[in-house]
């Protein structure tokens, strides 16, 4: 089996809520363990709350997450977004759109100096979101990404 990388996210005590949305947002499965299944908290309160979940989606998405124990600090900021990239608009423009229903937009959706349409959104659970639909330098396979030489020398021109 080969070693994949994605993001876990982390709650208080709306893991399911939250993962439910997503799977409104994307589609595709969930599958849950329960801190009940496991005997993993001696807390009665703490029971049914999700211990791991995961959303697997039609478009090969993974999205991790778990409630936190009230025995365990929460972070209350993470310097970490979820990054969504690709060349169907119709289908990042979707995503984008659902994202930000309860949220907060940080960045319109809108064209970018690399010609790409870019925007960022903090939900409603507090995810923070990148979106990056291809334009036409991403077409021409040159400055299309913000890590590319010629992305950068084309932003400081």
């Amino acid at each position: 089996m080969s070693s994949r990388l994605n993001p876990y996210l982390g709650f208080r005590d709306n893991a399911r809520v939250a993962m439910d949305f997503y799977q409104s947002v994307f589609g595709g499965e969930i599958t849950r363990s329960t801190f009940g299944e496991y005997q993993a908290s001696e807390d009665p309160a703490e029971q049914d709350k999700i211990m791991h979940s995961e959303l697997t989606t039609p478009s090969g998405f993974s999205l991790m997450a778990s409630d936190t124990p009230k025995s365990m600090d929460l972070p209350t900021s993470s310097s970490v977004t979820v990054s969504l990239s690709g060349e169907d608009e119709a289908e990042l423009t979707g995503y984008w759109e659902k994202l930000v229903q309860g949220g907060s937009v940080t960045m319109p959706l809108n064209k970018a100096p690399w010609g790409d349409s870019f925007g960022m959104l903090v939900d409603k659970f507090g995810t923070s979101w990148m979106v990056n639909i291809a334009g036409v330098a991403a077409e021409s396979g040159v400055g299309s990404e913000p890590g590319d030489a010629e992305f950068r020398d084309d932003v400081t021109r």
